[in-house]
């Protein structure tokens, strides 16, 4: 689906849940595009489980450096201060609780928060990685995806159908068609894509949702149940 926000625009919309000060961890894939985005006057910390602290935006043709790479075997730039620990010191980071924000890609997520993210039946996985690590160790858990999988198929469901990396572990979902927090009554629009409307979010998840529209105004305009919000 290529209606709402490109990935590269679900990037600039997660980086602004990044607040001054946090330790960040960025999953594989979408997720590591974030660090291109970090809003001026936020200083962050991210995090790589090989064991990199302080990675930056991705590098320019002349920066690359094949021995600085991510967890997921990505170049990346080192910022000032940057500092590099042991794979069991970078986890014990995780487990110990001293990510603040952990934003990660999905194949599913629940109603409930629920988080399919690692293992598809009948597919070989090279391993599991440190996703359920930081489902669980990161005090918040965000998801960046496309709303629909390649295929058409829903993202966003009532009960995940694929193996399971963490229950109850989401708090934000972001894809391409607006911003979904995770609460009691389960998925909650708070922000929609340009272009986008309440319908079309509707006929494209797998469970209720909930509109909750803030009520002051998204980057300088106020949304209506049946509007999106043009910037």
């Amino acid at each position: 689906m290529n209606r709402g926000w490109s990935r590269e625009e679900v990037a600039v919309r997660a980086a602004r849940e990044l607040r001054d000060g946090y330790y960040v961890n960025l999953g594989i894939g979408q997720p590591t595009r974030v660090a291109d985005h970090v809003p001026a006057g936020i200083d962050v910390v991210v995090h790589s489980e090989n064991g990199v602290l302080g990675i930056g935006p991705t590098p320019s043709r002349q920066l690359e450096d094949p021995d600085l790479i991510n967890a997921g075997t990505e170049l990346v730039t080192a910022l000032p201060g940057a500092s590099f620990v042991s794979s069991s010191d970078s986890f014990a980071m995780i487990r110990g609780g001293h990510i603040d924000l952990s934003i990660l890609g999905a194949m599913q997520v629940s109603s409930s928060g629920d988080l399919a993210n690692w293992a598809v039946p009948g597919v070989a996985v090279k391993g599991i990685g440190g996703a359920m690590d930081l489902a669980v160790g990161a005090r918040r858990v965000i998801v960046v995806m496309d709303h629909l999988a390649r295929d058409g198929s829903v993202k966003l469901v009532e009960s995940c159908t694929l193996p399971l990396t963490g229950r109850g572990v989401v708090d934000q979902v972001i894809t391409n068609l607006g911003v979904f927090d995770i609460a009691q009554e389960g998925f909650v629009l708070t922000e929609l894509a340009p272009g986008i409307t309440v319908e079309d979010v509707q006929v494209s998840t797998g469970a209720a949702v909930t509109v909750r529209f803030p009520e002051t105004p998204v980057r300088g305009c106020r949304v209506a149940v049946s509007e999106s919000c043009e910037r």
